[in-house]
């Protein structure tokens, strides 16, 4: 083809190509909205930023505190889309009612007790008897004003979400309108789902699901509403009480000089305190836990699983063995992430060094319970052991021994010894300044304390040490009715002179032991000869 005819044609197609329109541009003009699509979008924007800005103005003036009877509560709304309501009542837990179904949730929290009309309302009975009337007055009161901050704040922060957003009044007034259609469906849906019988089912966390007979039968309570009036009389007091006792535990207002140790013991398999253990544990912000023995019943391998829960208590977890815990459990419990077990040896937790010794008997059911260890042989082990802590230059900040005996062997090498063993708390001072500080059982001895007429009480110990000169200030007694009973108390103690001289005793241990058992525990026997018990045994227990 000659040079001159492709030319041509080429200057030909080089004109024809501006006439055609760019692909990428027609793409880009078949993707932009039409107007109808641009006006529904921008609608939508102007719905969502007045529901935005209301839902923002309800929690945000959804909170007030108002006096109710002799304490101060504090209301306020929360999102949760399962609505419903919850009364926090530090320390013992909370109360769980569904009243209504919705994204908005009521929650009312005990902050403050007044002490002195709390005095009178426990002290008069005509009081008592009025309380009902008073308390319905006053929270219907905060409500009602909490509600009426709420939704004008949720007004106002609408209209302004629209002003700001979009920069037009007409804007702004649709999404207020938007706003206030958004509020009033919420009333609706609260309306048509709320539930007057909701105290029929609570539910109840922290300790109060261990002692929820303090509120008494709700169904009762629904059932006979004159009943009910007498019994919220009596719950006010009860817990006016509790609170004019505890009012100004350090517990309350976390004090960074404060260490705190929450003291539990004989658990023997009740997972119920496992919970109780937990609540307390977070209301009080307690440090780290000490266990001082009877994790578990027989110390078998499928007893073993049974310590996984020492994680889901979140603090350091310090253990020593039982005399139904066997070196199995122990590895068990030495195998959680916050455990710490300590077999005659000490470590520092949270600033305060410990020292532990393991029970020397293994004991896990009634036809080994007679070993042949009386009185004297345990106070001689615990004053050698001590004395071998005198020989290393240690002074621990406390001994933890399971057998309030063996404990007894360590007065006057430290400030304070922890045990249990025996299923009923008692504290004594002993001659050297040594305080010797025995648990009942935080699981209510388990199935063994319905061995009994009455059910083994729950009881555990918060204590507080000085973080200064890790000293012993004082501590809290919690005590839980058993199975069957209906109380709940919290006792308050403080260390008369928390900074008085320990010295040794008097008389040195003996050398020497010869009745001691010399096996490891890995090769103790599971049952004892059948000979006569020694004088000296002390009274069978856990």
């Amino acid at each position: 083809m000659p040079l001159a005819h492709i030319r041509t044609v080429l200057a030909r197609v080089r004109l024809r190509l501006p006439a055609s329109r760019p692909p990428l541009k027609h793409l880009a003009r078949l993707r932009r909205p039409g107007p109808r699509t641009r006006r529904w979008g921008g609608a939508l924007a102007v719905v969502a930023a007045g529901l935005a800005g209301g839902l923002a103005g309800l929690l945000l003036g959804g909170r007030i505190e108002t006096p109710v009877g002799p304490t101060d509560v504090s209301l306020l709304l929360r999102p949760h889309w399962g609505g419903g309501t919850t009364v926090q009542i530090p320390p013992l837990g909370a109360l769980h009612l569904d009243t209504h179904w919705g994204p908005l949730a009521l929650e009312a929290r005990v902050t403050e007790l007044r002490p002195e009309p709390a005095r009178e309302l426990i002290e008069s009975q005509t009081a008592l008897g009025k309380i009902t009337d008073q308390i319905a007055g006053e929270l219907r009161h905060g409500v009602i004003v909490m509600l009426l901050r709420a939704v004008a704040l949720g007004l106002t922060l609408s209209f302004l979400a629209g002003l700001l957003i979009f920069r037009s009044w007409r804007k702004a007034l649709a999404g207020l309108g938007a706003s206030v259609a958004g509020m009033l469906v919420l009333v609706l849906l609260t309306w048509s789902t709320f539930n007057p019988q909701a105290i029929a089912e609570p539910r109840y966390t922290g300790i109060l699901s261990n002692a929820p007979q303090l509120v008494g039968d709700a169904r009762s309570i629904v059932e006979r509403f004159s009943a009910y009036r007498a019994q919220l009389a009596r719950l006010v007091g009860n817990v006016s009480e509790l609170y004019a006792a505890t009012s100004t535990l350090p517990a309350y207002e976390p004090d960074p000089s404060t260490i705190r140790v929450l003291h539990v013991s004989d658990i023997h398999l009740n997972p119920a305190a496992w919970s109780v253990m937990r609540s307390v544990s977070q209301q009080f912000q307690v440090n780290f836990i000490v266990d001082s023995g009877d994790l578990t019943d027989h110390g078998s391998e499928p007893e073993e699983k049974f310590a996984d829960d020492i994680e889901s208590l979140k603090v350091p977890y310090v253990f020593v063995r039982g005399n139904h815990d066997s070196k199995g459990i122990a590895e068990a419990v030495d195998d959680q992430k916050n455990a710490i077990v300590l077999e005659d040896r000490s470590q520092e937790v949270e600033g305060l060094r410990i020292y532990g010794v393991g029970d020397p008997r293994f004991t896990p059911d009634k036809t080994t319970r007679d070993d042949h260890m009386g009185v004297e042989q345990l106070r001689t082990l615990g004053s050698q052991q001590a004395q071998k802590l005198r020989n290393s230059g240690t002074t621990p900040d406390m001994v933890v021994a399971h057998d309030p005996y063996q404990g007894e062997g360590f007065s006057g090498a430290t400030q304070i010894v922890l045990s249990g063993h025996g299923h009923k708390r008692s504290t004594r001072l002993m001659p050297t300044g040594t305080r010797l500080f025995v648990q009942g059982s935080t699981g209510g001895a388990g199935l063994r304390g319905l061995e009994h007429e009455q059910p083994t009480p729950i009881e555990l110990s918060v204590l507080y040490f000085s973080r200064a000169n890790h000293r012993l200030q004082g501590w809290d007694d919690i005590r839980l009715g058993g199975l069957g009973l209906t109380s709940a108390q919290i006792e308050r103690h403080l260390e008369p002179n928390p900074d008085r001289t320990i010295g040794p005793p008097a008389t040195q241990p003996p050398t020497h032991s010869p009745t001691f058992p010399s096996l490891p525990p890995s090769q103790w026997p599971t049952q004892s000869p059948t000979t006569s018990p020694s004088p000296t045994r002390p009274p069978e227990r856990g």
